[in-house]
């Protein structure tokens, strides 16, 4: 059972599946929900602050080396567009908007986008932590529902016909 929890854990580091897939991983595995809602908030958070610090850095060097600099390119480009977007749309209420992108399981949203994101914008490192931890939270309890079938149930409700 450790193996499993385990393997959540690190799937729920990897960008773009980050908890949005580990969470279904974990329970199609038949691991109890709220032992791999943790597990998967916290394999999602670890990188956070790494992001934060080093990612940009990391970009900004590797941008014209000959090997990584497509990569790099791609993700800055992402970053910058993602964070001037979030900023135009949000004005002042930021972290909250932040926290939101992070939160809703949509492709190309999380907390590697977000943080890479936050970063490019300098938003305060306090406020990044607070927006990515309740983005991560909001999309674990979005991603349990969806995968306990709760929220095709609801849906079912209101479906015409």
């Amino acid at each position: 059972m450790l193996k499993n929890y385990l393997m959540v854990f690190f799937v729920s580091m990897v960008p773009v599946i980050e908890l949005r897939g580990a969470i279904p991983i974990g329970l199609g595995m038949g691991l109890p929900a709220l032992p791999t809602y943790l597990v998967c908030v916290l394999g999602n958070m670890l990188p956070v602050p790494f992001i934060y610090l080093f990612a940009r850095k990391f970009l900004i060097w590797g941008y014209h080396k000959p090997v990584i600099g497509p990569v790099c390119k791609f993700f800055i480009t992402k970053g910058e567009k993602g964070g001037r977007k979030l900023e135009e749309k949000a004005g002042k209420g930021l972290t909250v908007a932040l926290l939101l992108f992070v939160g809703i399981p949509l492709p190309g949203t999380g907390a590697w986008t977000g943080t890479l994101a936050a970063s490019i914008l300098d938003m305060k490192f306090k406020d990044v932590l607070v927006a990515c931890m309740g983005g991560v939270l909001l999309a674990g309890i979005i991603m349990g529902l969806a995968s306990a079938g709760l929220l095709g149930a609801v849906s079912g409700l209101f479906a015409a016909g």
